[in-house]
């Protein structure tokens, strides 16, 4: 049986790495397959057909769940009931709509808006709202967070921004906003945000700073609503009963063991309806129910069979719960501490079994952590060997008695201001130590590097003298020192990041960097800090040579100073240094500048009777190996007519389109002179300026020009020197991502 359920683990977790999943008829066949296996007892064959094809009808339920095409984009009048708990800042409301309906076609049945200079918004409240839809989407590029898969994971069907809207009916069971509300007035010492996310799993009031603190200390399942603390709370509700009983004071014909495990549940799934019982919750529910049902049916049995049941019956109950992180973190940490613990000998005292826990999880997660694409915390199992209990046993038990007493007066308020106080005292500590240790950003890695890291974690946490342990340091330490591709010479790698309505483009040369633009910033919302500055982290960049800023316009410009402060910039230059913060420094673009890095030639030019900051653009030409590239900024048919008159004016291969493709650029002069092969367009999916126009893509096709779309394929990536195809990251298939459809939205 255990293989069995072994092999349900594997079925349930393959669709994950599918590039695309089977037709629908073959998922329905493979259950009746699986039937007809088991009189030959092929259990372990027939419950991997069962869990694949289980998995893949959930996935292939959520995906038809998506809005339609056809309605993308399209503006729609939607009633329906706000769930979840609405989230508020910086002039936007944001929240989920379920149950939404349209008299002009089926909607999914989960929408997730942003309604900007919106009124309140309060859970259990109907509402009928004029929304633009989207199909679910984001940025992508390389190693970055995966928002597509994440709405995939949640059953969003759909997105959307709110135009207009009234309120049909108020809030109706909406008692966790009420909760949510009243924390967020007592006083809690400036800290009801995190008393907010600790008790009702809810962060979204969390500053960017302290979510930072959090993920420089590898704390941040500490403040959300984690297993520990499920796991935490049955406990001492089941060494209660047991402690009553171990005195005489438990009424002895009551049986005790079944108490006990009955009111440790009860304890968990109160917490967990409270924090709103998500997928991260149900799980820790779930892995709760199954010790608690074990300790009381099967006592002897040992803990990987209960983990493996536990595993299998999240994924059974959420077979995409494994596109969360949370998931493989979690079930990995409890596996480390079985593997590590489970069934060793010796005279180990209390203190150091806890300190070796917090250290043996960081070696086991550190390979996990880097496969999924996160910080990894340097300082985490020192942050945590003080958090941990900090938090259980100090914030945790006024926080909940707290809330559960705030009806009666001065009570419930006196202990929230208490375990307020308690949350900052930690958060200043921590602070500390996250200025002392930041997190660190691995850059992506082969499989191959992965996979010696793994290896030499297990090693490490093989018992002590197993003969090959000692190997386990050199092959860990491969991860944090990875042997990297050198450039040749004469080469350029160049990548367009996908930054939305923005430009942000890396070059890379054998020996030098540059980064022409840094995407934009909207309000709070910087992308230079939340999606450049990863993505240079991510492909190894450690230092820039230039950033060179074509104007100074947010959507070019809005993130350097995000990138300045999170890398050493040697230089900035840029077409309208004027309208930059002084703290950049930066240099006046000069019209016919030439330099070389390792073979590779670059050239500046600006037009000299620009009257606004977009016709300032400071254009950069960069040749290697013959094979040319132009980065025009946001030049217009003005500029474009002086720039023909330039040496830049030669055959060139690769051409960023000017503008985002705007009606206002990309001449036909321009296109004629210029001959380019392939274009890239840096735009947002949907955006407001109509970026690219219709007009200038009829251009682009007269000519027989590839497009490179990144709201269509994502970040771009090419050589320039080897005259070959870009690949976006689209081409990267995925069952949840549409493949690349170039042109698709220019109809």
């Amino acid at each position: 049986m255990r293989t069995g359920m072994m092999a349900l683990a594997v079925g349930l977790l393959a669709p994950v790495f599918l590039p695309a999943l089977p037709p629908v008829g073959w998922m329905l066949w493979l259950p009746v397959v699986a039937l007809m296996l088991l009189p030959f007892r092929s259990y372990p064959l027939a419950f991997l057909l069962f869990g694949f094809a289980w998995s893949c009808i959930g996935a292939q339920w959520a995906l038809d769940e998506r809005l339609p095409v056809e309605l993308d984009g399209e503006t729609r009048w939607v009633e329906g009931r706000v769930v979840g708990l609405p989230q508020s800042g910086d002039g936007v409301v944001r929240f989920e709509l379920a149950d939404a309906r349209s008299r002009h076609g089926k909607l999914p049945s989960l929408i997730r808006l942003a309604w900007y200079d919106g009124p309140p918004v309060n859970s259990g409240e109907r509402w009928r709202l004029a929304v633009k839809l989207k199909r679910p989407g984001g940025l992508l590029n390389p190693d970055a967070f995966d928002y597509e898969a994440w709405l995939l994971a949640q059953r969003i069907g759909a997105t959307g921004t709110v135009k207009d809207g009234r309120r049909l009916a108020e809030a109706q069971w909406a008692w966790r906003d009420g909760i949510r509300q009243r924390l967020l007035e007592v006083d809690t010492q400036g800290r009801g945000a995190a008393l907010a996310a600790l008790v009702l799993g809810d962060g979204s009031g969390l500053s960017r700073e302290d979510w930072q603190i959090l993920q420089d200390t590898g704390t941040v399942h500490l403040l959300v609503i984690s297993g520990q603390h499920i796991g935490l709370l049955a406990a001492v509700m089941y060494g209660l009963v047991a402690g009553l009983v171990r005195f005489g004071v438990w009424p002895l014909r009551w049986p005790w063991l079944p108490w006990a495990c009955g009111l440790a549940f009860a304890a968990a799934l109160g917490y967990g309806l409270l924090a709103g019982f998500d997928v991260p919750v149900r799980r820790a529910c779930v892995m709760v129910a199954l010790v608690l049902l074990w300790r009381l049916r099967f006592r002897h049995l040992g803990a990987w069979w209960p983990l493996l049941l536990a595993f299998n019956g999240v994924l059974l109950m959420d077979p995409l719960a494994a596109l969360r992180p949370g998931l493989w973190l979690s079930f990995t940490a409890v596996a480390v501490l079985i593997f590590t613990f489970g069934g060793r000998l010796g005279p180990w005292r209390w203190w150091q079994i806890w300190t070796r826990a917090q250290w043996l999880i960081a070696i086991g997660l550190c390979p996990v952590l880097l496969i999924l694409g996160l910080p990894i915390s340097l300082s985490g199992p020192l942050a945590n060997l003080l958090a941990v209990p900090w938090i259980s046993f100090a914030v945790l038990p006024p926080a909940l008695l707290g809330t559960l007493l705030l009806p009666i007066p001065y009570v419930g308020e006196g202990l929230l201001w208490l375990a307020g106080g308690l949350v900052d005292g930690l958060f200043r500590a921590l602070a500390l130590i996250a200025g002392r240790w930041p997190a660190w950003v691995a850059p992506s890695m082969p499989g191959w590097i992965l996979a010696l890291g793994c290896i030499g974690a297990v090693l490490l946490l093989l018992p002590r003298g197993i003969p090959l342990r000692p190997l386990g340091w050199p092959l860990l330490l491969v991860l944090a020192f990875p042997p990297r591709e050198q450039l040749a010479e004469g080469m350029a790698d160049v990548w367009q990041l996908d930054v939305g309505q923005g430009l942000a483009i890396l070059i890379r040369t054998r020996h030098h960097t540059l980064l022409y633009d840094t995407g934009p910033r909207f309000g709070d919302f910087d992308v230079g800090e939340r999606v450049v500055l990863p993505a240079l982290h991510k492909l190894g960049v450690e230092r820039l040579d230039l950033m060179l800023l074509s104007h100074a316009d947010a959507d070019h410009a809005g993130g350097a100073l995000a990138v300045a402060s999170g890398l050493p910039v040697s230089r900035v230059i840029s077409g309208d240094p004027s309208g930059l913060p002084e703290v950049l420094n930066a240099e006046t673009c000069e019209s016919g500048r030439q330099w070389q890095w390792d073979g590779v030639a670059f050239h500046l030019w600006q037009w000299g009777d620009a009257q606004d900051s977009n016709q300032r653009s400071c254009v950069l030409q960069i040749e290697a190996n013959g094979e040319r590239l132009l980065l025009t900024g946001d030049i217009d048919t003005a500029a474009e007519r002086d720039l023909l008159n330039s040496v830049l004016a030669v055959p060139t291969q690769w051409l960023q389109a000017p503008h985002h493709g705007s009606r206002s650029s990309s001449s036909m002069a321009l296109l004629k002179v210029l001959q380019p092969r392939d274009v890239l367009i840096s735009r947002g999916q949907g955006n407001s300026f109509g970026h690219p126009h219709p007009t200038v893509i009829a251009r682009y096709r007269k000519q027989g020009l590839r497009i490179h779309d990144s709201a269509e394929q994502g970040a771009i990536h090419l050589q320039l020197g080897r005259f070959q195809p870009a690949r976006s990251m689209r081409q990267q298939r995925r069952f949840w991502r549409e493949p690349p459809q170039p042109g698709a939205t220019h109809r």
